[in-house]
């Protein structure tokens, strides 16, 4: 008769109890982990993308009711075509180059994820030096490219009282950094809506309503292709 050794059955349960129940543990704080990554990928996926318009009164919406500006517009079509984007509407009426660097820290507190550069018209208006709105705008451009924002820079053109040769430098400087910094380039912000006094309010220089609308839809394939490529 085989000799059975005292305690020895009980031990072997209770490894293969403490196996079982070691296993379990692992699954379940496994599963855990993995609810956990879930969850923070879809906090993560359901922020809307963050664009940040860096203007003057073209983008303030100078005067146009509340709800009326390019921002405000902008984000309604691209939210309606699907696009969970939010616009932030740093517009300044009557803001410089000089003025929207200055302000530009201020502007990218909330980490846009894209970043709209309509500057310069003031500028243009006010016969500035060319080179120094050139030297603001590349500053700015600088600056924005050292976060993961990407950049859409506007182009404007020069009032033509000014003179051809200021007009071709004025003109230039704009796709001369796009280039320069390779980033998107919209070349006339206000392509469709200059001149047109359908389009624009009484002071034949800031768009009305329906001028908005024509920007909203001539600027909305190039940001949607900026989103859809990052």
């Amino acid at each position: 008769m085989k000799k059975q050794i005292p305690g020895r059955g009980s031990k072997v349960r209770q490894d293969n109890l403490s196996l079982r129940y070691g296993a379990r543990l692992w699954l379940v704080n496994t599963g855990l982990v993995l609810v956990g990554l879930f969850l923070s990928f879809q906090a993560v996926a359901s922020e809307p993308y963050k664009i940040l318009m860096l203007g003057d009164s073209l983008t303030a919406g100078y005067g146009l009711v509340k709800g009326q500006s390019v921002p405000a517009r902008l984000e309604r079509a691209l939210n309606k075509d699907g696009l969970q984007v939010t616009l932030i509407n740093a517009g300044v009426s009557g803001d410089t180059s000089a003025g929207g660097l200055a302000r530009l820290a201020w502007a990218m507190a909330d980490n846009p994820d894209m970043v709209i550069i309509e500057l310069g018209a003031n500028d243009g208006l006010r016969g500035l030096d060319p080179k120094q709105t050139h030297a603001n705008l590349d500053s700015i451009i600088t600056q924005v490219k050292r976060t993961p924002a990407r950049i859409l820079l506007t182009g404007m053109k020069a009032p033509p009282n000014l003179g051809p040769e200021y007009g071709a430098e004025f003109n230039g400087l704009f796709e001369d950094l796009a280039s320069r910094h390779k980033v998107a380039f919209y070349p006339f912000f206000l392509d469709g809506v200059i001149a047109d006094p359908t389009l624009n309010q009484a002071d034949g220089i800031h768009p009305n309503p329906d001028g908005v609308a024509v920007i909203v839809e001539k600027i909305m394939p190039m940001i949607k292709k900026i989103i859809a490529d990052r």
